[in-house]
Formats: C-alpha cells, sequence, structure tokens
C-alpha cells in the first residue's frame, strides 16, 4: 500500500499520510464488519443454527441503515475543539473494544439472546464510527485524491476483514471463538492511537444555533443536488445482486459445499479478501481515466458476471479450485465496484454537512446488505442454484438505473476541498 503511496508523481509527506490516515481508518472501519455478518454466521452455524434464523439475524445492521438519524450531532458536537472528529473515532473504537471483550465469553449455546444484543450494540458503536470515518475521508480528500484515497479505504477495509474473518476463523479453529474475540478487543484500543495522531480538518463554517436547523438545512441541501432522487435509487441497488449473493455465502461453504473452517479461513476469507483489496486499489487507481459513468459500467457488469460462477459451483458440487477462481473474480470484481461507489458518494457530500451526507447515502447503499438477509434465507432453503439463480436477476435494476443516470454521473460537480489543520 505503502508503495503504491511513494509511486505517484508529486506526492509529498503531508499528502502521504493524509491517504495513510484515510487507509488506517479503513481498516478501523472494517474490522468491526465481518463480526456482525460473515464471522458472526461463521459462529452460529458451527453451533447449529438454522438457516432461516441466520438469515434474519442480518437484520442487526439496522443500525448502518440508519445511522443518519444521530448523524448531525457528529456533525455539529466533537470532543473539544481540535476533536471533531478524532475524539468521536477513540471513543467508538474503546467502546467496540469493551464489547468485543464481552462478546470473547459468550456461549451461542446456551446465551443466543445475549450475543444478539451484544452485536446489535457493536453493529449501532461501528455505524457510529463508520460516519465519523466517512465524513473524515470526505473532508480531509481532494478531488484529485477522491479515487485513490476511496480505493485505499476499501483496501484498509478489505484488509481488517481479513483479519476479522478470515484470522478469526483461524483462531476459532484452533483454541475457539472466545479467544478470537479477545485478540480482535485488544487491537481495536490499539486502533484508537491512530486516531490521536491523525491531522484534525478544518471547519469551514460554524454550526447554526439549533441542531434541527443544521439537520434540515443538511437533507435540503442534499435533495437539491440534480437527479438526487435517481442517484439515490442507484446507490441503492448498484450493489444488489452482488449483497445477496454474498449474503449467505459462507454458509453455502460451509453446508452446500462441505469446507471446513480452517479451508474457508486460508482460501474463502483470506484469498477473497486479498483480491478486494487489488480491486480496491485498481478501481481507485482507474477510475480518473475511466471517468465515473464508465467506472460504474464496467465494474458492475463484472460484478454481476462474476456471480455467475457461484451458480456453476451450486450446479457442479465442492471445488477447491472452484472455489478459489469464483472466490478470487467475485472479490476483486467486488472491491473495484465499491471504492468507485465511495467515490461518487463522497462527490455527492457538502463539507459543511458530511457526516449527514455520507451516512445519509451510506445508509442506501447499506439497504441492500441489510435487509436482503430473511429473503435470502428462505431462497436458500429452496436450493442452492435457485439462490445464485436470483442474485443474477438482482444485478439488472442496479445497472439500468446506472444507464438511466449517465449524463448526472458525467456532470458531477467536485469541489476543491480545503487542506486539514
Amino acid at each position: 500500500m505503502l508503495d503504491i503511496l511513494q509511486s505517484r508523481a508529486g506526492a509529498d509527506a503531508p499528502r502521504k499520510r493524509l491517504l495513510f490516515n484515510v487507509a488506517l481508518f479503513g481498516f478501523a472501519s472494517g474490522l468491526p464488519l465481518a463480526l456482525t455478518g460473515s464471522t458472526l454466521q461463521a459462529w452460529l452455524t458451527t453451533a447449529g443454527v438454522d438457516l432461516q434464523t441466520l438469515g434474519a439475524l442480518t437484520l442487526v445492521g439496522l443500525p448502518y441503515l440508519y445511522k443518519f438519524l444521530w448523524a448531525p450531532l457528529l456533525d455539529r458536537y466533537g470532543l473539544g475543539s481540535l476533536w471533531r472528529r478524532r475524539g468521536w473515532l477513540m471513543l467508538t473504537q474503546l467502546l467496540l473494544a469493551v464489547l468485543l471483550f464481552a462478546l470473547s465469553g459468550a456461549d451461542p449455546v446456551h446465551n443466543l439472546e445475549s450475543i444478539v444484543w451484544l452485536v446489535v450494540l457493536l453493529a449501532l458503536v461501528s455505524a457510529t464510527q463508520d460516519i465519523v470515518v466517512d465524513a473524515y475521508r470526505a473532508e480531509i480528500l481532494s478531488p484529485a485524491d477522491r479515487g485513490l484515497g476511496s480505493g485505499l479505504s476499501v483496501a484498509g477495509y478489505r484488509v481488517a476483514m481479513i483479519v476479522s474473518g478470515a484470522g478469526a476463523l483461524l483462531v476459532a479453529d484452533r483454541v475457539g471463538f472466545g479467544p478470537a474475540f479477545l485478540l480482535l478487543a485488544g487491537l481495536m484500543a490499539a486502533l484508537s492511537l491512530g486516531s490521536l495522531l491523525a491531522p484534525e480538518p478544518v471547519r469551514d463554517t460554524p454550526p447554526s444555533t439549533a441542531l434541527w436547523t443544521d439537520f434540515r438545512a443538511a437533507v435540503i441541501g442534499l435533495l437539491a443536488r440534480p437527479g438526487i432522487v435517481w442517484l439515490a435509487a442507484f446507490i441503492a441497488l448498484y450493489k444488489l445482486g452482488d449483497a445477496f449473493a454474498g449474503s449467505l455465502s459462507m454458509s453455502f461453504f460451509l453446508r452446500g459445499q462441505g469446507f471446513s473452517l480452517t479451508e474457508i479461513g486460508t482460501t474463502y476469507k483470506f484469498l477473497g479478501m486479498v483480491a478486494s483489496i487489488l480491486g480496491g486499489i485498481c478501481g481507485g487507481l482507474w477510475m480518473p481515466r475511466l471517468g465515473l459513468y464508465r467506472a460504474l459500467l464496467w465494474f458492475g457488469v463484472l460484478q454481476a458476471v462474476t456471480n455467475v460462477g457461484f451458480l456453476v459451483l451450486a450446479l457442479g458440487g465442492k471445488s477447491w479450485l472452484g472455489m478459489v477462481v469464483v472466490v478470487a473474480l467475485e472479490n476483486f470484481s467486488g472491491g473495484m465496484g465499491t471504492s468507485v461507489l465511495v467515490a461518487l458518494m463522497v462527490g455527492l457530500c457538502a463539507r459543511e454537512f458530511t457526516a449527514t451526507h455520507f451516512a445519509l447515502l451510506s445508509a442506501l447503499a447499506s439497504l441492500s446488505r441489510v435487509l436482503i438477509g430473511p429473503l435470502a434465507g428462505d431462497i436458500a432453503v429452496v436450493g442452492w442454484v435457485e439462490f445464485f439463480g436470483v442474485s443474477l436477476v438482482l444485478a439488472v435494476p442496479g445497472l439500468w438505473l446506472l444507464v438511466r443516470c449517465r449524463e448526472l454521473l458525467c456532470t458531477l460537480d467536485t469541489a476543491p476541498t480545503p487542506p486539514a489543520a
């Protein structure tokens, strides 16, 4: 990652530092997500929880949808004049460490309800951290660095998911999930030191006298964007097919294909995350050359096409080589799609309302990942072939909306971003 930063022409030390911080905060943002998704799914699957319950448990991610409700508080208030972003980052990271420590002592056989509540709290605090990370990235990056910065953020995010996904599974397969969660709690506590050393973005305008006034102004400002309704629908549906296929992919490889936790940790999770990192970086580097619209189009088509690989695996039975090829291609295309989607959302944010605007937009982007779970569980019960067939159909609406939004995307405003303090 640092080699890529150093190879960029004209990169100076402050710019490298900003890009490194963006990648580091992407890592912090990604660490809890697998613990409310695939790692939780693996933990409960090995404990004997049924598919329909696993599908319903994806709803623990609802705080990621509703985070815009408290995002205005984070735009308005900080923990001191020099801690508007960094203070909230440190606080949320320490709270996440405490919750992970509590999970390390839980038993899914006897304490499933307690685990659900702990994971809901984990998602709530994680969503709050995401608000601050997204706002920090939007405020600190110049328009010229949005593509690369978004790619590096996605890369850091995916590295964290290797740690909390593949890493947690490998540790769990040997000593249990409790010690795995304990190690992650320590890592999250250590990450709070990075927030202490990061530069604080400059605030251009002071907040108004009323919180409601700020929130209303933020919403009105976003709604005033030309074609925002079409763009919002596109953001919500762009990764629908990808999210549907991934919602129960862990259970597919465990139950449908019969792979062990170690095989999944070393191949499915590790290889997949490495491919996602490369995809995120490549997407960020290629976006300026392709342009926003063409990048979204090509990466979106690749996301849809690679889901065919899962369908082939479901038809053909267990194949380690097949899993390697499908997982690598699917995650590489997904990483590219995510990086360019993040760049689009950053471009839609106004600096005075970055936390609120990005929270609203990322909530839309999370709709498919969170709400698709119960439907995915019902269809997976019918069969894995039908499940992955539906994922292909669900990729079509996002691509149609992309073509519909072509002119809007080609003319998207990218106002300059002031430097950090």
